[in-house]
């Protein structure tokens, strides 16, 4: 099962890179807000973090602690720094998916079946909550940076409250437009937009302050009320809402982050 669960989240990161468009992050078509990545700069990092997502499973599987997960999570972002030249892909995604992994590995191993999503959620913050609140932070990252210039919480606090933007938003959303009959496409840009509309981004912060995390809330909501990507021309609205992004260098990577962390949990509880 490490095996199964590790590839699959390798696999939604990919799902994940491949929707199309997406405003101000990396598809196979663009390059977002970015200059210095481009899909194939992803796929190297993917390709580079296949193993770590095995090995946190099979931690999770046998229960190990936190600060043995942590160890894993520090050699992957190396492994990440090494494939892609110092460019950091996966840095919010190997923490956050990679707990989801080891959660969703520790509770196959206690029960023998599939959980559902939201209890991977619960399990992260009931098993690590204190480890996470007590772990050392880079001060000099971006996004502790904007944590304390705005005051909003970050991935941690998320992670250690048990995702609720993943519990209340992204996987609701995500499960609401499969069941409406969206494509898997349209159902995660439905998702991405949601998940903008309704959190503090750190990426968004730092790119464009707070004005910049507005705009980008409002061009969500304004795409969500007239019927997001149920929508005919739903691409075409996210290309121009793309545009308006990139003309403002915004790029919402956290809340691609957790789009990833949705499709791992949806997609889990068939395995």
């Amino acid at each position: 099962m490490p095996h199964r669960l590790g590839r699959l989240a390798v696999a939604s990161l990919h799902a994940e890179l491949a929707c199309a468009p997406k405003p101000g992050l990396v598809t196979p078509f663009d390059r977002g807000s970015h200059d210095d990545m481009d899909a194939s700069t992803f796929l190297r990092s993917l390709f580079a973090l296949r193993g770590y997502f095995v090995a946190i499973a099979a931690a999770g599987a046998t229960a190990a602690a936190f600060p043995a997960l942590r160890q894993l999570g520090i050699g992957a972002e190396r492994a990440m720094l090494h494939a892609t030249g110092g460019i950091n892909t996966h840095r919010g995604a190997i923490f956050s998916l990679g707990l989801l992994v080891a959660a969703a590995a520790r509770l196959r191993s206690r029960t023998q079946a599939a959980p559902d999503g939201v209890a991977v959620c619960h399990a992260v913050g009931v098993y690590w909550r204190d480890a996470l609140l007590d772990a050392p932070l880079d001060p000099h990252s971006h996004g502790q940076r904007m944590r304390r210039l705005h005051g909003v919480a970050g991935v941690r606090e998320q992670a250690a409250a048990g995702f609720p933007l993943l519990r209340e938003v992204a996987l609701p959303s995500l499960q609401a437009a499969l069941r409406a009959g969206l494509a898997q496409e349209a159902a995660l840009a439905q998702t991405l937009l949601q998940l903008i509309a309704q959190t503090d981004d750190l990426n968004l912060l730092h790119r464009g302050g707070r004005d910049g995390l507005r705009f980008a809330q409002r061009s969500a909501r304004t795409f969500l009320e007239a019927g997001g990507a149920a929508q005919p021309d739903w691409r075409q609205q996210l290309s121009r809402i793309g545009d308006a992004f990139v003309a403002r260098r915004l790029s919402p990577g956290g809340s691609a982050d957790l789009l990833a962390c949705a499709c791992f949990l949806q997609r889990q509880e068939g395995l």
